[in-house]
């Protein structure tokens, strides 16, 4: 075992040991593993069976970060991402309008071009031509957004009457719940305790029992994973053509890029494994990664997969190789065994989950330029534009909008690349043709 571990790792390469990346894959895990409870949850929202779905997300996180451990040998997870799976339930079905089946088809879709642009190295091209500060800002406004998902979820923020939006009743058992598991979560993390978004699930849950919130299974907490039949392959294929499924695509290209390259880049700064330009050498690996796990996620019935930002806290622990990937696939493919118990935690005990990686993806901020008001100003729209449009999308088509126009009317064309200035016109048609 000693040798196949070094052989297909090359763990002394890296200057660590079996047991520290073990323990390093168990920790990654465990500040994601809240994955298997919250998507469920917002997928459900769409119509989609809960149960197959979080068999599709732990199925689909275990191959995503396999081929991630053997194929690119980074420590790095994946799982369906926060965000994307806010965009596939709460934008294209209940904002849009459209059905499940052609959400999935549109991230189906968006792996298989993902993997064509992987191996011809267009997607590096793409992400390099999107403005930095846009970039950044997507994460921004994408906190934003979960964060208001998870206190309206929670009845913390209600709409008002005669104003769009007031405060709910914060002594409702749901809001308890809520904000019990936020300051669970709040001192956990400042104590530096590992897992802990998925200790304040926990604890959440278990205070929902109490105030009639959380329902137990009748069933017991161990069994076999619920079906995959009533979401597996199931695809609209009749409207692939039109104009909605392209921009509906291009936005879970875009988000899942910005996504995907920001937490590979960042998270390998934090593990050294960058080169002295800072670029990380087999990027293209870790890219097809989570291009497999997409495609294939949208095949079991789940929504976009992309590596997770959590993964540094495995790195945190000492995480260097695939070893650390390994393990955590390998406690997603077991957790398949407890469905009953992921599947009964309460959307209440979920939210402050998601309000505190609404707070992660807040850290972008810092790095935008709100000096330059061709930079701040497209930034700004599209940070704010995501929580009160209800809309990743509407973010980012206001973003780019604004910058393409502010470079162009201040004498700054060559600032921003031809691919903006072509996104830019594509936005202005879907605003004015309402698609």
């Amino acid at each position: 075992m000693e040798n196949f571990l070094e052989k297909s790792f090359h763990l002394k390469e890296h200057k660590t040991s079996a047991k520290t990346e073990i323990i390093a894959g168990f920790t990654t895990f465990m500040t994601m593993a809240y994955i298997l409870a919250v998507n469920p949850g917002i997928l459900g929202e769409t119509g989609m069976d809960s149960g197959a779905v979080f068999t599709a997300t732990a199925i689909s996180a275990f191959i995503a970060t396999l081929v991630m451990a053997f194929f690119a040998n980074y420590p790095f997870a994946l799982a369906p991402g926060m965000g994307l799976n806010a965009f596939f339930a709460f934008s294209v079905v209940l904002g849009m309008g459209h059905t499940w089946q052609f959400a999935l088809t549109a991230v189906f879709l968006e792996g298989i071009i993902f993997i064509i642009l992987t191996f011809t190295n267009v997607r590096e091209a793409i992400v390099r031509s999107i403005p930095k500060n846009i970039k950044q800002a997507i994460s921004v406004g994408i906190g934003l957004f979960i964060a208001f998902i998870g206190l309206s979820g929670a009845g913390i923020v209600v709409q008002g009457q005669g104003i769009p939006l007031d405060l709910g009743d914060v002594t409702s058992p749901s809001a308890i719940v809520c904000l019990f598991g936020l300051i669970i979560i709040g001192v956990l993390l400042v104590k530096k305790v590992r897992g802990a978004i998925l200790i304040g699930i926990l604890c959440s849950t278990i205070l929902g029992y109490f105030l009639g919130v959380t329902k137990l299974p009748e069933s017991g907490f161990l069994s076999t994973p619920p079906s995959l039949a009533p979401i597996f392959m199931k695809f609209e294929w009749n409207n692939i053509l039109s104009l909605d499924m392209l921009i509906i695509m291009i936005t879970f290209l875009f988000v899942d890029m910005f996504d995907t390259i920001g937490t590979l880049v960042g998270v390998a700064t934090k593990a050294n494994l960058v080169d002295e330009e800072g670029n990380l050498p087999g990027a293209k690996k870790a890219l097809f990664a989570d291009a497999v796990g997409t495609t294939f996620g949208a095949i079991l019935g789940t929504s976009t997969v992309t590596t997770y930002v959590e993964s540094a806290a495995g790195v945190a622990e000492g995480g260097r190789t695939g070893l650390t990937a390994l393990v955590a696939a390998i406690f997603f493919l077991i957790s398949l065994l407890l469905s009953p118990i992921f599947l009964a935690i309460p959307s209440a005990a979920t939210a402050p989950a998601l309000i505190a990686v609404g707070l992660f993806m807040m850290s972008p901020i810092k790095s935008i330029d709100f000096d330059d008001w061709t930079e701040a100003l497209p930034a700004f729209l599209t940070i704010i534009m995501m929580p009160l449009a209800y809309s990743i999308a509407q973010g980012i088509v206001f973003g780019i909008i604004a910058y393409a126009f502010l470079k162009l009317l201040t004498g700054r064309v060559k600032e921003a690349s031809p691919i903006v200035y072509i996104l830019a016109v594509l936005f202005i048609l879907k605003l004015v043709y309402h698609v």
